[in-house]
């Protein structure tokens, strides 16, 4: 907590430094991010504006489903950071704004599709890759190989060692359910899922928690996104990182207006502000390492780079509508972790 405020502190010094304020008013922002991410952008929003920002950290499918409950009386504004598979849902069933920044043509092709394939509702601000992280001292107390691929994760040398999120409440764990069957089909996916179930000790609601399960020593091996798993090596943890032989999926986290938000004024700078280079140097600046979209944007130096990783042609198009998104939830409930 001491390191995220003085982030936030950091961020606001390097930030502010840009130039006066040229707004007020307020603004409500839902992050999907992790916490020191959220609090440092909102430090550096609010340095570099004068708007009074109110932000809440939570996952992604439980912001998604505040935003359904809420869109007849919308109370937030913007939608920031997290897996963009929600926000894509969201649009299909017009819960969003639309809205093209004027950073739009300095984002690489990655979030300008992602823009595209969200008809102008959402934009991508980040992308990470998913990976298999372990703790490499356990797995040398129990004497068991590294697992360097999808399908070592079923086998009984992990038996109770591994966590994943829910799918039901995290994005991380969507994109994971989602890539297994792109990776494989349907009924191989889901196979695999009932045998990685034997050796699942906890479903999380976040899904960055198994790999900071792992860091601890509460597990051997947590499934997130590699980012999230450089930044608990940063920290001093024994976390190795593997990219799954057979591929992985990835995500671009997003941002969108809530339809019908109350300072969309206010919320279109908060867009413009999180697409530029300033706005995603806030993540760097508070240790996050997901590879920012905007061109000139720095990368942070530990990032994993995703141009070296065998990533799958994740179908964002598909695998981002309400339908399909019911569907493999559905499926899951019935097949993998049912909930009597």
């Amino acid at each position: 907590m001491r390191n995220s405020l003085l982030v936030s502190v950091a961020a606001i010094s390097l930030l502010s430094a840009a130039g006066p304020a040229f707004a007020d008013g307020r603004l409500s922002v839902l992050c999907g991010a992790e916490e020191p991410h959220c609090a440092a952008l909102e430090a550096a929003f609010e340095a570099k504006t004068g708007i009074d920002v109110s932000m809440v950290r939570k996952s992604t499918g439980e912001i998604l489903a505040q935003v359904r409950a809420e869109k007849d009386n919308p109370k937030v504004d913007v939608w920031w950071g997290g897996t963009g598979d929600p926000q894509l849902q969201a649009a299909e069933e017009g819960l969003l704004e639309p809205y093209t920044s004027p950073a739009l043509p300095d984002l690489l092709g990655w979030a300008q599709n992602f823009a595209s394939v969200a008809n102008g509702q959402a934009t991508g601000i980040y992308a990470g890759a998913l990976g298999i992280g372990y703790n490499s001292e356990l797995l040398a107390q129990k004497g068991v190989p590294a697992p360097q691929c999808w399908a070592d994760l079923i086998k009984e040398d992990y038996r109770g060692e591994i966590q994943i999120a829910d799918p039901n409440s995290s994005g991380t764990a969507y994109t994971a359910l989602a890539t297994l069957v792109q990776l494989f089909d349907d009924k191989e996916a889901f196979t695999y899922l009932v045998a990685l179930d034997k050796n699942v000790n906890s479903y999380t609601k976040s899904g960055s928690a198994p790999i900071k399960a792992a860091a601890r020593g509460e597990t051997m091996i947590g499934i997130s996104f590699m980012h999230d798993m450089v930044t608990q090596k940063q920290a001093g943890f024994p976390i190795e990182i593997v990219a799954p032989c057979e591929g992985t999926g990835y995500e671009i986290g997003g941002v969108s207006i809530i339809k019908g938000a109350r300072n969309i004024d206010n919320a279109k700078l908060f867009v413009d502000f999180a697409l530029s280079p300033e706005g995603q140097g806030a993540g760097a600046a508070a240790g996050m390492n997901q590879v920012p979209s905007n061109v000139n944007s720095v990368v942070p130096p530990e990032a994993p780079d995703i141009t070296t990783i065998k990533l799958i042609d994740y179908d964002f198009a598909t695998y981002g509508t309400a339908e399909y998104r019911t569907y493999l939830l559905g499926r899951f409930a019935e097949q993998v972790r049912v909930i009597e």
